[in-house]
């Protein structure tokens, strides 16, 4: 499996449902709270092109996106290829 990255906040629903979709993949995935430290936005902001809102996921440091990306990539049946 490939690293996962993704940057959240702990109230975000679509977080909760971008993590919950990895889990049920059975992706390890390193979660980072930017909520806490304005510095952590700022660079995940930096990584993201520029988004700001979470969650932004990585795999294996490429930039998926948010959670719709995520969801778009697994509809299109092209997110397993990613992970694996």
């Amino acid at each position: 499996m490939k690293r996962v990255e993704i940057y959240t906040t702990p109230t975000c629903p679509f977080c909760h449902r971008a993590k919950a979709l990895l889990k049920q993949k059975g992706v390890s995935f390193e979660e980072t709270d930017v909520s806490l430290d304005p510095s952590i936005r700022s660079a995940m902001t930096t990584r993201a092109g520029g988004k700001r809102t979470v969650p932004q996921i990585f795999i294996d440091g490429k930039h998926i996106g948010g959670c719709d990306d995520l969801y778009a990539v697994e509809n299109a049946g092209k997110l397993d290829a990613l992970l694996a």
